[in-house]
């Protein structure tokens, strides 16, 4: 009988390591594909496999900061690494990843596209750069365009976001390409100054979370995947409520609260996580990071 039912199965021999690795383990990265990334994932696979036409599908992630849309992207991408290709004259990388630059600058996109492939910049005109690019995708077999957090390159004026989003077009157009975006609400607004990128860009939301089944199993899921020697009942009414409020909705603000409480909870001999644990684990919510907040006055 397993001691321990509270865990995933793959994580009980973690029980056996010392407190350090514990915590080191806590940390580090984890997918957690709870149902709305799922159905992100979908949407982008059905993207990927969608056959080359004159007018590429593209989606926008919708959330807020901190709520997953990073991380449904590299998982896609993951899902879809480069084929090295040694025999060729390049790299088959049919899915690639970018952050948007600061900026809403053509020749920038450019720079930051070109860099991620390790390819020489051309220190010339942005129609250097630009040509420079669209010989780099073709060979390179290019499907589906990843932009993450692409809100920032669009806060700008109304002129300088329509001349981004235009080049955005002609290389979906050029290249027969479909770009999957992250951003925030702010994206929403700053696509709706173009009707065509608005009819071409799906938006699928991620809302900030509720206090529902899929948010109880969710704390299921990370206590399961936390190696504490004894349950927390995260999902539980009161614990529940604790951690909805404390990380305001989002689920990267609910991962870091939950490893700094397992945290400190490993480092006290506690083995759970309490309310009394979270309240002294030193995580400050989102709202209260303010200079004031956070110095005391």
């Amino acid at each position: 009988m397993n001691p321990y039912p509270h865990l995933h199965k793959d994580c009980l021999h973690k029980l056996d390591w010392d407190d350090q690795a514990r915590i080191d383990d806590i940390s580090s990265h984890k997918w957690i594909g709870y149902p709305r990334a799922i159905e992100a994932l979908k949407k982008c696979d059905d993207i990927f496999r969608h056959p080359r036409v004159s007018r590429m599908p593209n989606l926008m992630v919708i959330g807020r900061t901190n709520n997953g849309k990073t991380e449904i992207i590299k998982k896609f991408c993951q899902r879809h690494l480069p084929d090295p290709n040694y025999l060729g004259e390049a790299i088959i990388s049919p899915v690639m990843y970018i952050q948007a630059p600061p900026s809403p600058n053509e020749a920038d996109l450019y720079v930051e596209i070109l860099s991620s492939l390790y390819e020489r910049v051309p220190s010339s005109s942005t129609s250097a750069k630009r040509a420079k690019v669209i010989n780099v995708l073709k060979k390179i077999d290019l499907k589906v365009l990843c932009i993450d957090e692409l809100h920032n390159s669009l806060a700008a004026s109304s002129i300088k976001q329509q001349q981004f989003l235009n080049t955005l077009k002609y290389l979906g157009n050029e290249l027969s390409i479909s770009f999957i975006a992250s951003g925030t609400e702010d994206l929403l607004r700053a696509t709706s100054v173009d009707s065509q990128i608005q009819n071409r860009f799906e938006p699928f939301l991620l809302p900030k979370w509720q206090m529902t089944k899929d948010f109880r199993q969710l704390l299921r899921t990370f206590e399961s995947i936390t190696p504490l020697k004894e349950p927390s009942q995260l999902h539980s009414g009161l614990m529940s409520k604790k951690l909805m409020a404390l990380s305001e909705g989002t689920i990267g603000e609910l991962s870091t609260l939950i490893n700094k409480a397992a945290s400190f909870a490993i480092r006290n001999g506690q083995e759970k996580i309490d309310t009394d644990v979270l309240s002294k684990c030193g995580y400050i919510p989102p709202s209260d990071r303010t200079r004031d907040s956070v110095i005391g006055l």
